[in-house]
């Protein structure tokens, strides 16, 4: 079998297994954030301080995550220069999954892990 070949059976099969899982994976927010301190966005025990509950967080998921809207982008410079990279990792990553998106927050403050 060619490398190619391989690689995208691989790839199939790793995507087999994370739709049969869950229909949100925040494996790929482990670049950007920590549940317990900040990286490159806001620590996500801060962001679930800021919105309570998974329904308010998914509010504004669902409203187009507007800068405007989010409690810490808007109110600190540091992760509002951060904004568009933020919109980007939303549209390619939460949208369409806005739910399970906040709520897989939740549950890894609540757990401690992502």
């Amino acid at each position: 079998m060619g490398k190619t070949l391989k690689l995208v059976v691989a790839a199939a099969g790793l995507l087999t297994i994370s739709a049969t899982a869950s229909a949100f994976s925040t494996g790929p927010c482990k670049a950007c954030h920590a549940v317990d301190h900040d990286v490159v966005g806001p620590a996500w025990k801060r962001v679930a301080e800021k919105y309570g509950s998974a329904d308010a967080l998914a509010k504004v998921f669902k409203g187009g995550f507007k800068v405007e809207d989010r409690k810490i982008a808007s109110t600190e410079p540091k992760f509002k220069a951060q904004a568009a990279l933020m919109t980007g990792q939303f549209n390619a990553l939460i949208k369409g999954h806005e739910d399970d998106a906040a709520k897989a927050l939740f549950e890894a403050v609540k757990t401690g892990k992502m």
